[in-house]
């Protein structure tokens, strides 16, 4: 008689980029060819994403209207209320007494998401209750966004030793260890473990007529921010040593429609302008010259394909994850960075040359992520009995 496989339920929200949802699928991936039975809850807007046969739970959706998280709107942009918390966070808990999962994962929470706390704190408390508790990890990036605000850190910490078991950190301590960002990182040392880089290697290497080959890609992940990155480089194409290339502008699905129309009337001949492709790391792998922002995920993608780049990193809000990995990577020669403040296509045109005369992208650093991070909760779990 074979055991049942083990089941998790992954926690994940989306609010402006959908950043933390393809990491979290990359990893779901990555899960479920191990044998583990996952499920997917997810908060933000629905995004079609390959989480390999995965059962995905869509929660009502909600999304950040600003750069700094403040006002959370739904499906219909309405602001959110208490009665709209309390029947999410009801939903919530329903799919977690429905799937009884042995393994409850929270990305991000409690180092981030702490507008969520509503539904995540109940949740969290049911599972400590439970008559066999699941093992409880949090799922978060190698970089966190400093607090400013008192008290904030100590929360983190004290819901970190009060709920959760371990802290998956997917990043690499030769590049950047937690406690960078995250100074009071020694007093819950114990539970912090480092899986590397999390990397979705579905991307085809191919010859002259693989999708993206000889091209410049230009990408700004699939959020709601970026145009005028995607603006500038059009303008930079003209400028630059790879004006005779093929450029294919990659749009977030977030995007509206007038806006994507915009930029579709913008583009020079010479220019694709479509829809963000579900073959991305495809065209990577095949493409001249990547020109994005710095999102954790695309940078990593960059790294495996290893084609040359130039990343502009996102800084909007209180954001300086992007530009901190980014120039982190940059000292080591992997790429070009170009500031996104005071960016023109001049100043974009230069770094676009200063990367095709430089060498691939290429770092040596851990990117085995996904299968560190299957290694690490099956052997939980085998600890456990």
């Amino acid at each position: 008689m074979t055991s049942s496989p083990v089941k998790i339920l992954f926690y994940v929200q989306h609010l402006l980029g959908i950043g933390h949802l393809r990491r979290t699928a990359t990893l779901t991936r990555n899960l479920m060819r191990a044998g583990f039975d996952v499920t997917v809850v997810s908060g933000g807007h629905e995004i079609d994403i390959d989480l390999g046969g995965a059962r995905l739970v869509q929660l009502p959706a909600t999304r950040a209207t600003d750069l700094y998280f403040k006002v959370l709107v739904d499906e219909e942009g309405t602001v959110i209320d208490e009665a709209w918390r309390e029947a999410r966070a009801k939903k919530l808990l329903d799919l977690y007494l429905d799937v009884a999962p042995d393994v409850l994962v929270t990305e991000l929470f409690p180092f981030g998401r702490r507008q969520m706390r509503f539904e995540l704190i109940p949740l969290l408390e049911a599972a400590k209750a439970s008559s066999n508790p699941p093992l409880i990890l949090s799922s978060v990036r190698d970089i966190l966004v400093a607090q400013t605000k008192p008290g904030r850190n100590e929360e983190m910490l004290e819901r970190v030793e009060k709920y959760f078991d371990h802290v998956l950190v997917h990043g690499d301590p030769e590049l950047i260890s937690l406690d960078h960002t995250f100074p009071h990182a020694a007093r819950i040392a114990k539970r912090i473990f480092y899986t590397g880089y999390v990397v979705d290697r579905t991307g085809v290497k191919g010859g002259k007529g693989a999708p993206g080959a000889g091209e410049v890609i230009v990408s700004s992940g699939g959020g709601a921010v970026g145009a005028n990155l995607l603006k500038t480089a059009m303008a930079a194409r003209a400028l630059s040593s790879a004006r005779e290339l093929t450029w294919r502008v990659m749009v977030g699905t977030a995007v509206e429609t007038g806006e994507f129309e915009e930029l579709t009337k913008f583009a020079p001949k010479g220019v694709i302008v479509e829809r963000a492709r579900a073959d991305f790391t495809t065209l990577l792998m095949n493409c001249a010259l990547s020109i994005s922002q710095g999102g954790y995920n695309t940078v990593m993608e960059v790294l495996h394909a290893k084609c040359r780049a130039v990343i502009v990193p996102y800084a909007g809000g209180l954001e300086t994850e992007q530009t901190l990995r980014a120039r982190l990577l940059a000292e080591k020669g992997v790429l070009q960075i170009a500031d996104e403040e005071g960016l023109s296509p001049e100043k974009l045109a230069g770094k676009i040359d200063a990367a095709l005369n430089g060498p691939p992208a290429e770092a040596a650093i851990d990117v085995n992520g996904g299968e560190k991070t299957v290694a690490l909760i099956r052997s939980w779990m085998e600890e456990r009995g």
